[in-house]
């Protein structure tokens, strides 16, 4: 005998699993859209999602809303688990209503946000929501304003991460810019304050809504984004990969995977990568993916500031995350974007007790009238304001050049770097030697027969004297100069003599980074 009210219950929840209707979903799905539902099922531990929530609905009247009415109110939230760890996750549905946030679908998201704060739990938001609910007016920009509250409380307690699954306009890209990271998918998400056609009528200029917020105008232009995937699928598995690397909450340590990758392996190779000729190129992607677990290095912000290059990687099984400076882009000089780059990673890292590797090539600050009037001096202290904040290990490892306030900022020890290591190949110093001999031997040159000949010998000199690594080992500034063979089995090492480090900052508030 079936029981009515068992009955109903079926119908409801079916009801709720049908988004805004056959018609709208089959719409979704020909722009090469996954459903709400069908995104948390990619992304979770198969049959591990529970929802709550799920029949609730708005209360508007005004505009006839009260005929246009969905059960769950155009997001899907709840809990399930990837990789057996507890995550909290809510769904924006585009079928329904566009997406737009009103009163009842922000309490959804705030609920969960709050469920994930108390529990000590990571939070995926998957985005897609035409901004604000225009119906509900003021009390809409509310709900929105609840949410940005507790992305603001939850920032540095546990890991939020945001996908851009369609148009996000408005309102609806603030939640995800207050959070960890953003993941876009190519051709079909887009973010933006104000739209194309907004922006014809007041400024009159003309933008495709790829070119305005696309997902690659975000990871390679704005730095607003961190990665770009080639599909939703690709985009979910990469949160999902992601996660293996991020504790669960600041109280926890980055999870520990086990490999077999020996942690005493030596790679004969990496004296080879470091070119003889101080003004060429060499990709520091290779010198990491030889030194890291399995070569597997989880790369962020790839296409934006390239000159700066961060991740996450394995250390003998230790989650670690890698900030390197990329001679194959403006010779890894350090420019407004890439100082912002890296100084927003080794935050996160810091607050989610994930110890920091430097790989440091770097000759200095990018000079250029543009870089001083958009701000160098303050943008660049973000990055020492952030390594000098770090209480996280912290390891660096100079491969050939630090010039420089550049090589103060790059986690030198002044700024309470626990180990540092410089290759032979490595020079240390004020500048490069032509610049400095240009300044310390300027009289002496201009009265020498033959400048270029005297200065050829000069640079020399300066070279044998200063631009190498033993200088500042003699200070005790450089902990050891290894043979780059052996940086693997030091840097593990040097991670398991850290792994109980304890360090404070002062009784304070909140420090005052320079924004």
């Amino acid at each position: 005998m079936t029981n009515p009210k068992i009955e109903q219950l079926h119908a409801l929840k079916k009801e709720a699993s049908a988004g805004g209707g056959e018609a709208r979903v089959a719409k979704h799905r020909a722009q090469g859209k996954m459903t709400a539902r069908e995104r948390i099922e990619t992304l979770l531990d198969r049959g591990s999602f529970h929802e709550v929530d799920a029949f609730a609905t708005h209360r508007e009247t005004n505009f006839g809303m009260q005929d246009k009415k969905f059960l769950g109110d155009g997001v899907i939230t709840g809990w399930g688990t990837i990789d057996g760890r507890l995550v909290y996750v809510y769904s924006q549905d585009f079928t329904v209503l566009g997406g737009s946030v009103g009163r009842v679908h922000a309490d959804k998201i705030v609920k969960i946000q709050d469920m994930a704060i108390k529990n000590g739990a990571p939070i995926i938001g998957l985005n897609d929501s035409g901004g604000a609910r225009i119906q509900e007016g003021v009390v809409s920009l509310g709900g929105f304003s609840d949410i940005f509250l507790r992305n603001t409380l939850a920032s540095g307690v546990i890991p939020q991460i945001s996908a851009i699954m369609g148009p996000c306009a408005g309102g609806a890209v603030y939640s995800p810019a207050l959070t960890d990271f953003i993941f876009m998918v190519k051709k079909t998400s887009q973010m933006f304050i104000t739209g194309p056609d907004v922006i014809k009528s007041v400024t009159g200029e003309d933008v495709t809504f790829e070119e305005l917020g696309g997902a690659m105008t975000h990871n390679a232009v704005s730095g607003v984004a961190h990665m770009a995937a080639e599909s939703e699928e690709d985009c979910l598995y990469l949160i999902r990969e992601m996660m293996s690397y991020l504790p669960s909450n600041n109280m926890e340590d980055p999870p520990y995977e086990a490999t077999m990758d020996d942690v005493l392996r030596a790679d004969n190779e990496l004296a080879d990568i470091v070119p003889s000729d101080p003004s060429k190129p060499y990709d520091i992607k290779e010198v990491i993916t030889r030194i890291v677990d399995d070569g597997r290095f989880f790369e962020t912000q790839e296409h934006f500031a390239e000159n700066v290059v961060v991740g996450f990687a394995r250390l003998g099984g230790h989650g670690v995350g890698i900030i390197a400076n990329q001679p194959m882009v403006l010779a890894g000089v350090l420019d407004i974007d890439a100082s912002e780059k890296a100084a927003r990673f080794v935050r996160f890292c810091d607050a989610f007790n994930i110890p920091l590797i430097v790989f440091e090539d770097v000759p200095g600050f990018l000079p250029g009238v543009n870089q001083e009037h958009s701000g160098i001096i303050r943008k660049g202290a973000k990055l020492l304001y952030a390594f000098c904040e770090a209480t996280v290990p912290k390891m660096t490892v100079i491969t050939r050049k630090a010039y420089g306030g550049a090589y103060c900022v790059m986690n030198s020890k002044h700024i309470r770097s626990d180990l540092n290591f410089a290759w032979p190949t490595s020079e240390i110093a004020v500048m490069g030697p032509d610049g400095a001999v240009n300044i310390v031997f300027r009289r002496e040159l201009a009265g020498a027969e033959d400048q270029v000949a005297k200065k050829a010998e000069l640079v020399d000199d300066y070279r044998e004297q200063f631009a190498n690594p033993y200088v500042a080992a003699r200070y005790g500034y450089v902990d050891d100069v290894i043979e780059p063979s052996e940086t693997r089995a030091r840097l593990i090492n040097g991670l398991n003599m850290l792994q109980n480090k304890r360090d404070t900052n002062p009784p304070k508030k909140h420090g005052n980074i320079p924004l």
